[in-house]
């Protein structure tokens, strides 16, 4: 089965072709709208969504040229149909369906966090088996999931407030740093010193899985207000503080996470999912329990139409379609909402 991906989200457009019976990804195309966005200092929702409607055709051309296929080679399409920005969900999904009526191939109906959950099968290298942990950290989540299956998901713990990723972005508007603030912030933490500043873990000295990290940008803005001499070094060794509390804040949860339920296998998805230290300190625990830690490649642990694409082939197997060519987006769903065996 050819499933062509359509990811429209928020503001990367990404077109993406993948062989379910091979298992193999034919093509993958994105286009990211950060420079649009990085003059207002944040994603315009209008603006992302109009510049979907303009790429949307162009990109799926380039992905049908890139896999030597035609339209009519498509035997399926798969759209994130939430969560996300209502507009930019609506042009995906609108475009999703007519492809869907114009070649009489069916429509898959996609859960974001669904596909980054299935964004490390992607990996040519050892893949992750079930049950697995799952920690989804990106700029609108950060989630502990355990993964029984496909389609058979456990909430564990989520931040209460701020994600992760969107901590990351705030704290370094709080410090000055361009858009999109988390690379910038992680790659200035790497000249900071350590041990300088401390901010608290926060949750993390009480039971349960869940985060909070909106405190975090309150001391920081305190510590960086408080600083006699506002410099760029002081500025590295604040944000070297901040970047090591939220890391081995999600590393304590994450091993909280394997230990509680006794599972083996973590896999790591989402744009915070590509940090270098996040990386390091959860390796070092592994290791350290002889867990396992799976990533996607890095060019799918961001949006990307190839982790749509690659949950529309596992829906299809377990059944799933679209019945008819209403348009229904949700700019907010947890993973029961298109459920096929969500706990």
């Amino acid at each position: 089965m050819i499933v062509l991906g359509i990811e429209t989200s928020c503001d990367e457009t990404g077109i993406a072709i993948y062989d379910g019976e091979k298992h193999k990804l034919l093509a993958n195309v994105l286009y990211s709208q950060i420079d649009l966005h990085a003059q207002y200092g944040g994603v315009v929702p209008e603006l992302a969504s109009r510049d979907h409607v303009a790429k949307l055709m162009p990109l799926t051309k380039q992905a049908l040229k890139e896999a030597e296929l035609s339209l009519k080679d498509i035997e399926a399409v798969a759209y994130t149909a939430m969560p996300g920005l209502v507009g930019a969900l609506m042009v995906g999904a609108a475009f999703a369906k007519t492809l869907s009526f114009m070649c009489n191939i069916p429509a898959i109906a996609i859960h974001h966090l669904e596909g980054h959950l299935l964004a490390p099968l992607l990996s040519d290298n050892q893949k992750p088996v079930y049950p697995y942990i799952a920690l989804l950290v990106s700029g609108g989540h950060t989630q502990l999931i355990k993964v029984n299956d496909f389609g058979c998901y456990q909430l564990l713990g989520e931040s209460v407030d701020d994600a992760a990723g969107e901590a990351f972005d705030k704290t370094a508007k709080l410090l000055g740093l361009p858009y999109p603030g988390g690379p910038h912030l992680a790659k200035l933490a790497e000249r900071g010193r350590k041990e300088v500043f401390y901010f608290p873990r926060p949750m993390c000295d009480r039971s349960g899985l869940d985060f909070s990290f909106s405190g975090l940008k309150t001391a920081v803005l305190n510590t960086w207000q408080g600083q006699i001499e506002q410099n760029d070094i002081i500025k590295a060794d604040i944000a070297c503080a901040f970047q090591e509390a939220i890391i081995e804040t999600i590393a304590i949860k994450c091993k909280r996470a394997l230990k509680q339920t006794n599972v083996k296998h973590l896999v790591v998805s989402g744009g915070v999912s590509a940090n270098k230290q996040l990386r390091i300190m959860l390796k070092e625990i592994a290791n350290k329990h002889d867990w396992q830690v799976f990533y996607p490649p890095l060019q799918y642990c961001t949006d990307n139409g190839a982790m749509i694409a690659i949950a529309g082939a596992y829906r299809l197997l377990h059944g799933y379609r679209d019945q008819d060519m209403t348009i229904q987006v949700k700019p907010r769903a947890s993973l029961n909402s298109i459920s096929i065996r969500y706990e």
